[in-house]
């Protein structure tokens, strides 16, 4: 284990995943400068979606919102797969989430709620960031949640 943020971690009962390989030709993140961007990360576990199907139909808002803080645990390891170390994000840009949802759901913001609570809880103030949570009628593998992270690093 390493630094601070892999620390907070721990303390939360969580550990970082192995990175999800991708599903096709693109990398799970990619440092640009200083900003590293992760690749729709999918709420995987050990290799495989523990839940499929659309959310308010499937899938309830409370488990989409666990499954969003596991696509939050992905594009964390995604993030350090570039970078080595996560105590080297000086702060959480920007989350962009997808919710595939049943024709009436409305309540992405909340299923979202469990990649931006998780970032908060892990980074504090450096983990409040932009987001935007968008209703789509189908995902990857029929994933109820799929989540990108941005983050800014601190300058070398």
């Amino acid at each position: 284990m390493s630094g601070v943020v892999e620390a907070k971690l721990a303390e939360l009962g969580l550990t970082l995943p192995e990175v999800v390989p991708p599903l096709a030709a693109y990398q799970p993140a990619v440092r640009s400068g200083a900003y590293v961007y992760t690749a729709g990360q999918l709420p995987m576990v050990e290799g495989k979606l523990p839940v499929t199907g659309k959310v308010g139909a499937e899938v309830t808002p409370e488990e989409a919102k666990e499954l969003a803080r596991t696509c939050g645990l992905n594009a964390l390891a995604a993030v350090k797969s570039v970078v080595g170390d996560l105590d080297r994000v000086a702060r959480v840009v920007k989350v962009v989430g997808f919710v595939a949802s049943a024709a009436d759901f409305t309540g992405q913001p909340a299923v979202l709620n469990g990649t931006s609570e998780l970032l908060g809880a892990v980074f504090g103030d450096k983990g409040v960031h932009a987001r935007s949570a968008v209703g789509v009628a189908v995902l990857p593998l029929d994933a109820p949640v799929e989540v990108e992270i941005q983050v800014e690093l601190v300058q070398d």
